[in-house]
């Protein structure tokens, strides 16, 4: 089966339909948490863990040795990392019913403290993620690894200083092991991306900074395959490489995209039920009980 062939792609839209409903019900159970994002990304994520980065969840430790690695940078997105990591094999799907529950390890944001398998670095402090993805990439050339570290980043969220600051020490570096995925979906908390900072000159900015600009059709996995195997293909160069893509905040749900409405609200029990019956069911639903230890 050929990376970009119609049996991948429709078992990739499978398994997003899949996680798009893990989102839905967690954020909603818990009456708390980020769907939009979450659903917007939700492809770019598991186009990655199910198709392109070379991981092995069996014999998976923080320290990424002899595998790709994935950090979140965009913490409040942890519903979409969570449910991409259980459905690919990290920890058991009876975890997810206890999303932002007290004693729980799948907690609002992605945390260490917690020991969970997949998660690489506590995030939520936005803009920091890039910073410790680079020093990832850093290690794993000084230690010969020839694997990739990847990010992903919200649009908004590059707006931090920071960003801009790890942009620069990674191409000083020459990290061509290192991609960033920008969920650029034009929203953030407080309005779309256009009316807070601007967004027209995005990609000429990451350009001028000296990366490798790719830009894909978040939702579309051909596009999204096509996006990964040219970044991937850009090793060897002494270039990091950031793949922009444009995708639609609440993707999935007719009611929840296109707006930043979604950002962080949770959806009520019937905008529950309303957005599952959008949303194939394709890999089973996880358990409704709180099962975690």
């Amino acid at each position: 089966m050929t990376a970009n062939s119609k049996e991948t792609i429709e078992r990739l839209e499978k398994i997003s339909s899949q996680v798009r409903r893990d989102i839905v019900r967690m954020v909603s159970a818990a009456h708390s948490g980020h769907p939009g994002g979450s659903m917007s990304s939700a492809d770019i994520l598991v186009a990655l863990y199910f198709q392109v980065m070379e991981h092995d969840p069996q014999n998976w430790d923080r320290s990424g040795s002899g595998q790709d690695v994935f950090h979140l940078s965009a913490g409040h997105m942890s519903p979409v990392l969570y449910s991409v990591l259980a459905r690919s094999g990290y920890f058991p799907l009876s975890l997810l019913g206890g999303f932002r529950r007290f004693g729980s390890p799948i907690q609002g944001c992605p945390s260490v403290d917690g020991h969970l398998s997949g998660v690489v670095q506590t995030s939520g402090s936005l803009g920091q993620g890039l910073s410790a993805a680079a020093g990832f990439a850093l290690a794993k050339k000084i230690d010969g690894d020839e694997h990739f570290c990847y990010v992903l980043c919200g649009d908004g969220e590059c707006e931090e200083g920071q960003i801009w600051e790890a942009a620069q020490f990674a191409v000083n570096h020459h990290l061509d092991n290192l991609i960033a995925l920008i969920d650029w979906n034009g929203q953030q908390i407080d309005g779309p991306m256009e009316d807070a900072a601007g967004e027209e000159a995005f990609p000429r900015k990451w350009a001028v900074y000296g990366w490798k600009v790719l830009v894909a059709d978040g939702h579309d996995f051909g596009s999204i395959l096509e996006a990964f195997g040219e970044a991937r293909a850009n090793r060897g160069t002494g270039q990091p490489t950031v793949i922009l893509f444009r995708t639609e905040m609440g993707q999935g749900v007719d009611f929840m995209q296109g707006t930043n409405e979604w950002h962080g609200k949770s959806p009520s029990e019937v905008e529950c039920e309303m957005a599952l019956s959008q949303l194939e069911e394709t890999m089973g639903d996880y358990p409704d009980e709180e099962i975690y230890e």
